[in-house]
């Protein structure tokens, strides 16, 4: 069930200007997760600022876990964290905690000037990669919401690269439409985006993802579908506080 937390961290992939921010100190977003016609869980994403030796700092935390009959049958508790440094806006550190059946991991990245060290709590090594300007998938969700400017245009993609699993690899992400979308708040105007994503590991295939993104100055995400190796997901917002600009639902 590891797509509970892959689905939430690339759904927030698009963004308004960096002088026109998209979200503040104490945002937090959460959704509800299908997996075919079961409630499979949930999933949650906050952002908090704090300082570290005098440095300003955004620690974000994303979370995962499934509920109900599932929550017997295949427990998942997903922690993620990121701590970006508000500058830059580049990731320092990041942390992975995962509990999804019998399968653990726990390893933590630190993010250098030209390469990023991966230290595996699990399993006590280490391994240092070369990589400059790279994002964990937590901080780029951020990132991405500041930078990335409104003049995007259908079709046009947005790149960058990502770090994950030992591995620099590209993201892409391409804007196809605009919609009006139907939610537990009301209709609410949305871009409509899909991520080309390495397919295989997880995903069906390069094209299995579809995000649907506020189309206000918040650019939260709404809805994500799936088409994954085995089945498919849907996660659609359940709660939200601190948004930093009014939430447009009709």
């Amino acid at each position: 069930m590891r797509q509970l937390i892959y689905l939430v961290l690339f759904i927030g992939f698009i963004a308004n200007a960096q002088e026109n921010r998209a979200y503040k100190d104490g945002e937090k977003i959460k959704f509800r997760i299908h997996y075919g016609i079961i409630n499979a869980g949930y999933a949650s994403i906050e952002v908090q600022d704090m300082l570290i030796n005098n440095q300003k700092y955004e620690h974000v935390v994303g979370k995962g876990w499934t509920t109900g009959m599932l929550r017997w049958v295949f427990p998942v508790e997903d922690d993620y964290q990121s701590f970006i440094n508000k500058k830059t806006g580049l990731p320092t550190r990041a942390i992975r905690k995962v509990k999804e059946g019998k399968y653990t991991k726990n390893v933590e990245l630190f993010f250098e000037k030209d390469s990023v060290l991966t230290v595996d709590h699990k399993h006590n090594k280490q391994k240092r990669v070369a990589a400059q300007n790279v994002q964990d998938m937590i901080a780029a969700f951020y990132y991405l919401r500041n930078n990335v400017p409104d003049s995007l245009k259908i079709n046009e993609s947005v790149d960058m690269d990502l770090f994950f699993d030992y591995k620099k690899f590209p993201f892409k992400l391409i804007k196809l439409r605009k919609e009006s979308l139907k939610t537990k708040f009301g209709d609410v105007e949305c871009f409509v985006f899909r991520p080309m994503v390495q397919s295989g590991r997880v995903f069906k295939a390069k094209e299995s993802l579809s995000i649907w993104i506020t189309a206000d100055k918040n650019r939260i995400p709404v809805r994500i579908q799936a088409d994954l190796a085995v089945g498919s997901l849907k996660a659609d917002i359940d709660e939200y506080k601190g948004l930093l600009h009014p939430f447009n639902a009709q």
